[in-house]
């Protein structure tokens, strides 16, 4: 263990290993297979990048996104250990030239999405390397329970063919005892000796904290005005993301937004400025996260209810990895549990809407009962929705399902959007539409439908335009082309480079009978992860903390004392004076004439039932009165 001490010192300048770091080097180093599930922030990376030095010859590191294997790869370079990850952005000159870098070049890590595994070539290449480790990182992709399932992981496998005495090191930072279990037996360890590492999730620093409300801006802004460090803060759709954040520049917060439909430039210029924290507030949809790693984030903020515990962990683990008291909020309110509730039930896909979408996407592509199409096709989810009357996040959801079953394989991002910005001002557009009045319709409907085109590329649809015009895609198109080499617009259309394979033959009935229990037993899955999460949103009995680890397997949990919960329960055993609150809250009109009542929650540290109940008292005794604004204001002598 000296030498990967050694190693440790040197590269990444630490003294010591975190727990249980040492113990999973031990195992990878000595040809072990294992399977690390480690919290966020604990070092995982280290638990294959040490191991891989040790040994001679090239570790594969399977990610699921670009920008975090750049950040590990830029990492790595910026130590002087050589590493590569090879993306999209090759093209097949560039990955020749890669591989006999790769095979001459003394490199160390080879960074590949799971989709890459999926071309022959990659693979005859991969067999022509001395690999010395095949790590899998956030390796729940793997399995259909977990969070952030990616059919492309199941092929991870393939590898275990061409490598089978190259041993696997799969790493995550959330997994139920389920998707453990599915990690193991799709990567096809079932049968051989695997070590399992699991470090306990819980945070003596970290404290959960709900906050149910109507105003969910206004105690958003009350906790921020608190907190002179790093934020996150999650919202669940890139509208919200964009608005949180205009909402808090505009109330003298510095803030930017991160979501998935920005281009690349954007979310750097995003990131680093949060890294830098020229802005330290960050607000985003959960495309922000993974490869994250700044120390000291104060709080994680969710707006929205979570898409799972899973997520929830992940996400709020990005807090106070410094070791210092750090919060976990979540705002929320009635109407955001009826929301998070609707767009469950809208996404199910049972086994009779799969049948239609399998059947409707056969008839599509004109493919006869009985026949097999070897054919790829190119693939549009948005046309092929519109062309059916079909809801696009039910349809997405079964078009998983049959890759998950290998009825069909899609490949590339099916949702990929195109994107335009408006380049001239509002009074040279104006203009512009009286000049040409055959533009004029689509112009005014790209205005009212797409907000911030002015500012920022905002991505559309032009199948959406099309039918609010009635006309065709095509024509839409056309027009849009039109504005662009007018000079009015900057319009890139989304690649069509998305592809659809079957892999059966047609029997409509037969095929998805075959799978119908599977497809039940999924959305049971689904709807028992909305029901854990909602549990603990509606949770005022139970640890926070003791809830949360209780879901992942952990038993003999004691209570975490520092939740919304313990310290509720806390103050109930104590005596409420509520003299005393009366004496505080009367203090805070010295210097304002009128306070709602989160204002006054928010800057006192009692309890706020007791807060409430003591406003009640204070409006009976006629010192306090409610106005019109809903306010409470002192009362004149």
């Amino acid at each position: 263990m000296n030498s990967a001490l050694i190693l440790l010192q040197k590269y990444w300048k630490h003294q010591s290993f975190r727990s249980p770091q040492e113990q999973i080097i031990n195992a990878v180093v000595n040809n072990q297979n294992v399977l690390a599930l480690l919290p966020t922030g604990a070092g995982k990376s280290l638990c294959f990048q040490i191991p891989a030095l040790l040994k001679d010859g090239i570790c594969i590191v399977i990610s699921p996104l670009i920008a975090l294997m750049e950040d590990q790869v830029n990492s790595l370079q910026k130590k002087g250990i050589k590493a590569i990850a090879l993306n999209s952005k090759y093209n097949k000159k560039e990955t020749i030239q890669a591989f006999d870098n790769l095979r001459f070049g003394n490199y160390k890590f080879l960074y590949l999405s799971p989709e890459k595994l999926q071309s022959e070539y990659i693979l005859e290449k991969i067999s022509q390397l001395k690999i010395n480790l095949i790590a899998v990182d956030e390796a729940h992709c793997i399995s259909e329970w977990g969070h952030d399932f990616r059919p492309a992981y199941l092929k991870i496998s393939i590898l275990k063919n061409i490598l089978p005495k190259t041993n696997i090191i799969a790493l995550t930072a959330s997994a139920t005892p389920k998707v453990m279990e599915d990690i193991v037996n799709n990567l096809l360890l079932e049968d051989e000796d695997v070590q399992i590492f699991k470090k306990s999730f819980f945070r003596d620093n970290l404290a959960f904290k709900l906050i149910k409300t109507e105003n969910v801006l206004e105690n958003l802004k009350q906790i921020l005005l608190k907190i002179n460090e790093p934020v996150i803060i999650y919202t669940n759709t890139r509208k919200n993301c964009i608005n949180i954040s205009n909402y808090l520049n505009n109330n003298n917060f510095k803030s930017n937004y991160y979501h998935g439909g920005l281009q690349n430039n954007e979310k750097l210029a995003s990131l680093n400025n949060w890294i830098n924290e020229i802005n330290p507030i960050m607000v985003a949809t959960n495309a922000f996260g993974m490869g994250i790693d700044k120390s000291n984030v104060r709080a994680v903020i969710h707006t929205n209810i979570p898409n799972s515990i899973e997520n929830y962990m992940q996400e709020v683990g990005r807090a106070g990895r410094d070791g210092k008291k750090s919060i976990a909020y979540l705002i929320f309110n009635e109407s955001s549990i009826y929301e998070f509730k609707n767009f469950l039930n809208k996404g199910i896909a049972n086994t009779q809407f799969c049948k239609e979408v399998y059947t409707k996407i056969n008839q599509f592509y004109q493919i006869s009962p009985s026949e097999f199409s070897e054919t790829i096709h190119a693939f549009n989810l948005q046309d092929f929705c519109s062309t059916y009357n079909l809801p696009i996040l039910k349809t997405f959801n079964a078009f998983n399902i049959f890759e998950n079953e290998n009825i069909i394989e899609i490949q590339q991002n099916i949702n990929k959007k195109s994107t335009l910005k408006t380049i001239v001002s509002s009074s040279y557009l104006f203009e512009y539409e009286k000049r040409n009045p055959n533009l004029n319709t689509i112009l005014k409907v790209i205005l009212r439908n797409y907000g911030g085109t002015f500012e920022q590329f905002i991505p559309i649809s032009e199948t959406l335009i099309a039918k609010k015009l009635n006309t065709s895609k095509p024509q839409i198109i056309k027009l849009l082309s039109q504005l662009n080499f007018d000079k009015i617009i900057i319009y890139k259309k989304a690649d069509t480079n998305s592809q659809l394979k079957f892999l059966v033959p047609r029997e409509d009935h037969f095929v998805i009978n075959r799978i119908s229990k599977n497809i039940e037993s999924r959305n049971k899955t689904k709807i028992k992860k909305a029901d854990a999460i909602i549990k603990y949103v509606a949770n005022d009995k139970i640890c926070r903390n003791v809830l949360l680890l209780q879901y992942f397997g952990e038993e003999n949990i004691e209570k975490c004392h520092i939740c919304d919960v313990c310290i509720s329960q806390k103050t109930n055993h104590q005596k409420v004076d509520f003299k005393e609150i009366s004496n505080k809250i009367l203090i805070l009109f010295d210097t304002a004439n009128q306070l709602n009542s989160d204002d006054i929650v928010y800057q006192l540290t009692y309890d706020k039932k007791y807060i409430v109940k003591t406003l009640q008292l204070l409006v009976e005794k006629n010192t306090l009165q409610l106005t019109s604004q809903n306010k409470f204001e002192k009362v004149k002598s």
